[in-house]
């Protein structure tokens, strides 16, 4: 299992429009095609202005044909439209867990 941390750098200001926008037109569609959603979550100590996504996949594999669906999926291309300009910065990490940890079941 893989687990892939995604982390959006938001412009000043934008992260209740970034929550409403998501949780309205974002959720439903990754959930429905990324599936293992282990959590999501905003930061209040470092860098400021920035939401932490994390989805676990069986393999990188999976990952890559998950995500691909994700991009022809028009619903999410109008959500990215629509949010793009509040993101001024992504950063991605596939982590491995430790092999004592099990990954929680999906949010």
């Amino acid at each position: 299992m893989i687990v892939e941390m995604r982390t959006y750098t938001l412009a000043l200001g934008a992260t209740g429009r970034y929550w409403k926008t998501y949780a309205e037109k974002g959720l439903a569609v990754q959930k429905r095609i990324l599936g293992h959603l282990v959590g999501y979550y905003s930061v209040e100590v470092g860098g400021l202005n920035q939401v932490i996504h994390l989805w676990a996949y069986d393999s990188f594999e999976q990952r890559t044909e998950r995500r691909a669906l994700l991009w022809a999926d028009e619903e999410w291309l109008a959500y990215v439209r629509e949010i793009g300009p509040l993101v001024t910065k992504q950063e991605n990490q596939i982590l491995t867990p430790a092999p004592f940890f099990k990954v929680p079941a999906p949010a």
